[in-house]
């Protein structure tokens, strides 16, 4: 995930406040924070009532692990394959030895070795299966070429990778051993509350099995760093090194895998991420059988409704997810889902916002059947989508700012902050405009307006008009008259850029 990385020494923090993922290499300095004294009044109220973790933590220790993974790479920062280790007797030894030598002589100069840098990380990790099955995060192992899952006995086991998800960063690895290995199971993170108490297990700063306790102190956190962020957030203490590690309710179950923390310092400060359950089991499941994830596609690009836009198209409240583009080759087309449509539920689960949306059908399988919930033009319609399987490619992505180009000559009309003119042939090449792209361009923007502020720009076009098409000036002039009749206090437009590409922007008319 695409958070600030956590280096040899220390995380980056180019922010007042920064997101630091939760795995530290294995030489980490410790900040230094003030001694709190034990508190010694019976009128405590984090002594009162406090009961003691020592049987559960005793219960689940033994299967959690550190995780160590070694990266070779060339100085380019070049990740290097393990070379096989060939002896003096080998069958053409001298040749495949003059062979690697003479691959780092280049610029490194005659007959010097290729020079080589290794790193070194250090995370922590769980084991969900006694036959050697361990997750962690994807982040913490990286593109290592080496992983050592070190358990709180002292028992030391080379893993391979079974498979990784960087978009929810999870990995699943494999130990081997000739005896069952301590295991701990999922629970349920769809039961728990703000306020449950939770127990974290992990390495930090290379330390070892290390407890700390707290509560959930919120969930569904969206901390930007992907496509199905859904973060329990937690006050139990997660530093370098807890990333990968498990966050246990009171039962002993695994209801969230630590991942990153939010802090100014890179220690903790009493925030810490977690990715829930309820997400990681079908991803680990994927990636067990299939050694890939295998996600639904719906094969539509979405945008979030905000109160301006639920007005505009009479949803009452801000609810669903608007679909602001449909691929020609998904399975959204053939379906019948088209711009403009609010997905209110799909397979029979609310979507309260566009957030929602990608985690439901990532999670849906692929090949299913899927009845969804559409407003279409105030009213509600069912359409059943043949799931597909989600391409590399594919990603929700939000609408962009575009860089504005120059403005051109005064337009024929102006209307809720700009100045708008019927495409002519030296517009669409002012412009770059692809050809069959429709609709009224934009070609000065009020910086004062409220279409400023959603992000209007000029060479962009104004295509639909409250989901109604227009293709001129005098279009548009008309369907804003009709809204304000129909008592409608902001106009909903479909904007396309150059290209074509489309989003949906609420305006208000004044």
């Amino acid at each position: 995930m695409a958070m600030h990385p956590v280096s040899a020494t220390g995380a980056s923090a180019p922010r007042s406040r920064s997101l630091a993922l939760a795995a530290g290499a294995a030489c980490l300095s410790l900040l230094a924070s003030p001694v709190l004294a034990p508190a010694q009044t019976a009128a405590s109220p984090v002594l009162q009532g406090q009961v003691s973790l020592a049987d559960l933590a005793e219960r689940v220790m033994p299967a959690v692990v550190n995780i160590a993974a070694v990266t070779t790479s060339d100085t380019r920062g070049r990740t290097l394959p393990q070379l096989p280790q060939l002896g003096p007797d080998t069958p053409f030894g001298d040749l495949f030895e003059e062979f690697f030598n003479r691959r780092g002589q280049g610029q490194q100069g005659q007959g010097q070795a290729p020079q080589q840098r290794r790193s070194q990380s250090a995370g922590s990790g769980f084991v969900i299966d006694s036959s050697g099955i361990v997750v962690t995060n994807n982040h913490v192992i990286g593109d290592a070429n080496e992983i050592t899952v070190i358990f709180n006995s002292g028992l030391r086991l080379k893993a391979e990778v079974v498979g990784k998800d960087a978009k929810v960063d999870l990995a699943v690895l494999r130990v081997k051993h000739d005896k069952p290995l301590p295991a701990v199971k999922f629970g349920d993170s769809d039961k728990m509350r703000i306020g449950d108490p939770v127990m974290a297990i992990g390495n930090p700063f290379g330390l070892g099995g290390s407890v700390s306790s707290g509560i959930v102190s919120a969930r569904n956190r969206d901390i930007q760093q992907g496509p199905y962020d859904t973060y329990i957030q937690t006050d139990a203490a997660i530093n370098k090194g807890n990333s990968g590690g498990p966050l246990f309710n009171m039962a002993g179950e695994v209801i969230g895998i630590n991942t990153a923390i939010l802090s100014p310092t890179g220690g903790s400060v009493g925030i810490g991420f977690a990715v829930p359950s309820s997400l990681a089991t079908s991803i680990v499941d994927q990636l067990k059988e299939f050694g890939e994830t295998r996600r639904g596609w719906l094969g539509v690009r979405i945008q979030s409704v905000d109160d301006a836009t639920a007005e505009a198209l009479g949803l009452g409240a801000a609810r669903g997810a608007l679909v602001a583009g449909v691929d020609d080759k998904g399975p959204g087309k053939p379906a019948g889902l088209e711009v403009g449509d609010v997905i209110t539920k799909f397979d029979g689960k609310e979507v309260k916002d566009s957030r929602d949306l990608p985690r439901i059908v990532a999670a849906t399988p692929v090949g299913k059947d899927v009845p969804v919930t559409i407003m279409r033009k105030g009213k509600e319609e069912v359409k059943t989508v043949k799931l597909g399987r989600l391409e590399d490619g594919e990603k929700v992505q939000p609408a962009s700012a575009r860089t504005p180009a120059e403005p051109a000559k005064p337009a024929v009309t102006a209307a809720l902050g700009l100045e708008l003119s019927p495409q002519t042939e030296e517009l669409r090449k002012r412009y770059s405009i692809k050809d069959g792209v429709k609709g009224v361009i934009v070609t000065k923007v009020d910086p004062n307006s409220n279409a400023a502020d959603k992000r209007v720009q000029v060479g962009e076009l104004i295509v639909e008009i409250g989901q109604e098409p227009v293709n001129s000036p005098a279009d548009v002039t008309k369907r804003l008259d009709a809204l304000k009749k129909e008592g409608k206090k902001s106009a909903l437009l479909l904007v396309s850029n150059a290209q074509g590409e489309v989003r949906f922007v609420a305006v208000a008319m004044n």
